[in-house]
């Protein structure tokens, strides 16, 4: 909690407070029903773990649970009433407090808790910003957007899932529906609800909603589909990465498969995909905001697409997206101490060793405008490898 104040600079509020610690866990105490939760193990989370509730100073908690974990449960209650930020439902809301949660996913226990509280906090659905302007949940007519797509979530039967927010309206199965990046109709059959590994037929959905569509390669991240008049949503926002490196594929005969994993992992989003300004060049850049990416990109490719790949790290650490484009930069001439490549987009990104590099290029070059973070995309088709 200390590191989470520190380094996000957020409040933080336990909702509830472990019981031990590691082989010692029994539970937890509730702090908003001021109960104890305590928990019968279960091989590995097979199943939900079976708990007993009970009201903190109810005299059955002596035979529950050992002295010394219930004496330490009360000092450290005490410590939290008086030391730790007071719950506020507003500051959560604006993103300036988080409540924490601690239980236990090898056993199964906590989730539940976790879940109720999460649907006693979270906001409500509430407007978004379109080309109309904005979008309230009352609208009329039907809206929805691509936040996230899944690959292979079930491996048995290679599916790809999107995953959409409902916006507006009222969302009904098998209903057509109009694709605003391309302009087609689509017809959205089979809506799931998932749940971890639980899938369940979803008749119809309302704004706030989630609902999981099977993904042909129809939709991308960020796209908007909607019933009645033309609109589109702003899209996500690709943040500066500042680990890079090249994407090798040693065996040929697996092109195939490693263009598809390449192409299916960047349209969730895994990573970000550049590509050398060099046409001659085309093994694709790997960009992210750290090791794990790459790694995670490395095995998915292995145990879902069976590519075993290389890579070939690059040696920088800041990326900036050219405002005006490829014309900006034309006109800024030439530039020192970078390399320059495109995004998924086509668009130029300058790649710099550190920060330093950076400003000096900027000082050098006061015409030329540089963000950190990628220009929102809506309405066109990313650069396929």
């Amino acid at each position: 909690m200390d590191e989470i104040e520190s380094e996000l600079d957020l409040k933080t509020y336990a909702v509830n407070w472990p019981i031990g610690m590691g082989d010692r866990f029994k539970g937890v105490f509730d702090r908003t029903t001021r109960q104890i939760h305590l928990f019968e193990r279960s091989a590995h989370g097979s199943r939900e773990a079976t708990e007993t509730i009970v009201d903190l100073g109810d005299p059955r908690i002596e035979d529950l649970l050992e002295q010394d974990l219930y004496y330490k449960l009360k000092e450290d209650l005490e410590m939290l009433e008086g030391a730790c930020a007071e719950f506020d439902l507003d500051l959560i809301h604006q993103g300036k407090m988080t409540p924490v949660f601690f239980g236990s996913a090898m056993t199964n226990f906590g989730v539940e808790l976790f879940l109720n509280s999460f649907l006693d906090y979270a906001l409500e659905p509430g407007s978004r910003r379109s080309t109309l302007g904005e979008i309230s949940p009352e609208y009329p007519d039907f809206s929805g957007f691509v936040f996230k797509l899944q690959a292979n979530m079930d491996p048995k039967h290679r599916d790809r899932i999107a995953f959409i927010r409902v916006c507006s309206g009222k969302f009904e199965r098998d209903m057509v529906v109009s694709h605003a990046r391309t302009g087609k109709s689509v017809r959205l059959s089979h809506p799931q609800k998932l749940f971890g590994q639980d899938r369940e037929s979803v008749i119809e959905a309302y704004p706030g909603d989630v609902i999981g569509l099977n993904n042909p390669g129809v939709f991308a991240i960020g796209d908007t589909i909607f019933n009645g008049q033309k609109m589109e949503y702003e899209g996500i926002p690709c943040f500066s990465p500042e680990l890079f490196a090249y994407l090798k594929n040693p065996n040929p005969s697996k092109f195939k498969q490693f263009r598809k994993g390449v192409n299916e992992l960047r349209e969730e989003g895994a990573v970000q995909i550049m590509y050398s300004a060099d046409e001659a060049k085309r093994d694709p850049i790997l960009a992210a905001v750290g090791q794990l990416q790459f790694e995670v990109v490395q095995f998915r490719l292995q145990n879902e697409y069976g590519v075993e790949t290389m890579l070939e790290a690059l040696p920088y650490s800041v990326a900036r997206w050219v405002v005006g484009g490829w014309e900006a930069l034309k006109k800024a001439g030439r530039l020192f101490n970078t390399t320059t490549v495109k995004d998924s987009w086509g668009r130029p990104v300058l790649l710099f060793r550190n920060e330093w590099n950076c400003q000096q290029v900027e000082g050098d070059h006061p015409e030329l405008q540089l963000n950190a973070i990628a220009p929102v995309v809506s309405g066109q088709e990313p650069e396929s490898l």
